[in-house]
Order: C-alpha cells, then sequence, then structure tokens
C-alpha cells in the first residue's frame, strides 16, 4: 500500500506559520532580546514526573530549552528567547503532538507580573483582532468562580471526590492531581471567550522552577498560565535562582532520573533574578486557523 505523503498542513497553514514567525522575531528585535539556539539533546532529563523525555542513543531530546537557556543567563548573556523544536513522549491528540514549537524567553530583573504584561503583547499581535480584552485571576478565585471550590479550607477527600465525579472514574491521582484534572475539565471551559484569561498564584506544591510566596499552607508559586478560549497557551514564572533550593526540588521529583548537574553549578555561580515563559506555537495556528493539531503541522508524529 502506497502511504499517504502528502503534509497534514495546507499551503496557506504553512505560510501563516512563517508569517507568525516573522513578526514573533520582529517583536523581539525590537525590544533588544537576543536570539539563542541551544542543543536539542541533552545529558539530563527533565525533573519533571508529569513529562516524560524520548531516549536518544544515550541522551534525551529536550523537553524544553529551559535548562540550557539558564546556563546562558548565568553565563551573562541577558535577555534572550528561542524559537525551537521540542520533545515529549506519549503526547499525541487534538492538541498534543511528541514533536512541536516552542517559544521561550527570559527576562533579566523582571517579576512574572512585568512578564505577563509582554505576553499579552506578544499575543495580541500574533491573534490581532480575536483578543477582546484581559482577565486576570489568582488559582484560588478561578476555582471558586468556576468549581465553586476553595482549594485552601477543601480537604483532600473533597477534592478527591469532585475529581472522582468529573473523571467518572478512581484515577489514582495525589491532590494535586485532582486539582489538575479539575482545573482541565470544569474550569478550563468555561472561562470567557475572545480573553487572555492569566491564572496566578498556584499552590505552593506546583511551584515546579518558580519562587514561592508566603509561608505553610497559604504560600503560592510566583507562575502564571494563560489561556485563550480555554486553551492553555503559555506557562511562565518568577523564576526560582537558588541553587540549593532547585537541587531540593530536583532530587524530591526526580524519581531515579538523573539531575541536571550542569544547570546546577551554573545557578550555584550566580543566576540572575528573572522571569520566563514558554509558549506554544502550535496551538496559537490551531486557534488562528480553527484547525486540530495534525492540521497546522506539516507532518504529525503519526506521518513524519
Amino acid at each position: 500500500m502506497i502511504p499517504d505523503w502528502r503534509p497534514g498542513a495546507s499551503v496557506a497553514s504553512l505560510q501563516l506559520r512563517a508569517r507568525l514567525n516573522g513578526l514573533i522575531r520582529q517583536f523581539f528585535a525590537q525590544r533588544q532580546v537576543l536570539e539563542v539556539e541551544t542543543p536539542a539533546l541533552c545529558q539530563a532529563p527533565v525533573c519533571d514526573p508529569n513529562i516524560d523525555p524520548i531516549p536518544a542513543d544515550g541522551r534525551y531530546l529536550h523537553t524544553s530549552p529551559e535548562y540550557a537557556m539558564k546556563r546562558l543567563l548565568c553565563a551573562g548573556v541577558g535577555d534572550i528567547y528561542q524559537l525551537c523544536k521540542v520533545f515529549r513522549r506519549a503526547e499525541a491528540g487534538s492538541r498534543h503532538n511528541p514533536e512541536f514549537t516552542m517559544l521561550e524567553w527570559y527576562r533579566v530583573g523582571w517579576h512574572h507580573r512585568q512578564l505577563m504584561d509582554e505576553v499579552q503583547a506578544l499575543l495580541q499581535l500574533l491573534l490581532a483582532e480575536r483578543v477582546n480584552g484581559r482577565l486576570d485571576l489568582s488559582y484560588r478565585q478561578a476555582l471558586q468562580q468556576f468549581a465553586g471550590l476553595d482549594w485552601l479550607s477543601a480537604s483532600d477527600a473533597d477534592i478527591a471526590e469532585r475529581g472522582r465525579q468529573l473523571a467518572g472514574a478512581d484515577l489514582q491521582l495525589g491532590r494535586d492531581g485532582w486539582l489538575d484534572l479539575i482545573m482541565s475539565h470544569q474550569v478550563e471551559p468555561q472561562l470567557p471567550a475572545d480573553k487572555l484569561v492569566f491564572i496566578s498564584d498556584y499552590p505552593a506544591s506546583q511551584a515546579a522552577l518558580a519562587k514561592i510566596r508566603g509561608q505553610g499552607q497559604a504560600a503560592v508559586a510566583e507562575r502564571f498560565e494563560v489561556y485563550f478560549n480555554g486553551i492553555e497557551l503559555a506557562n511562565g514564572y518568577h523564576e526560582l535562582t537558588d541553587a540549593a533550593e532547585q537541587r531540593q526540588r530536583f532530587e524530591q521529583e526526580a524519581q531515579g532520573r538523573a539531575v541536571d548537574q550542569s544547570l546546577l553549578a551554573a545557578m550555584s555561580a550566580g543566576m540572575p533574578a528573572c522571569a520566563g515563559v514558554a509558549l506554544g506555537i502550535d496551538r496559537l495556528l490551531m486557534l488562528l486557523l480553527d484547525k486540530p493539531m495534525d492540521q497546522v503541522l506539516s507532518f504529525s508524529w503519526d506521518r513524519a
């Protein structure tokens, strides 16, 4: 049988992707943010247990350029961005492909709320007239408004029960896993249309590589996510710069994976205060074209 060799994306889709890439480069050139390239192969995988890296000849295809870009920050390169392919195993579907395009950038001396404003400026440029304002919510406000749930006062049992009702199954999840499910199944579908929705101040247990503000149960991570028409587009942080705390987080999350010692060495030498964000380009194209993932890629994973 002759395979279907044709691209999944139309010529118009390919032209729009090229136009977006050009607009992105113009945006950062005007703001004097340096475009950089880092290796797609890395010696140590990401420690986040929710992300599954793809092994490649004793190394790993990077799931994000984050670690290498932070080493550049530690070397004093300054404000930087990168537009590149990244790889995550088993992520395939109408909104996912194991190989996808990520825009990631870092602003030295900024906190996450300054970066949120710049993300808005870029998305308003790329989405043009589709954007009708902006809504800012804390994670707590989003859950209260759209799920009637206060994550600070709700018990683990209450959160799990809500999650089971939404999933229709008794999955083996912890508190944060159930909260993620409630966000994806109940909150995200109700977010207002045609607005950029910024959700910030996540539970400290979901800090990833972000700074933590506050103490005790009410402590929050200085991170944000950006949604448009119910689709998550970007995830940003007021970046953690303390090497000792970063090592502790890596060791807690690693679950047997190797820890990136080069990043930790760079952070020990001194990482500047900064904020960073990663934005999915393919999802932007999906929104602009109203098409599923495989129709905005030249060749999706199953036909590559």
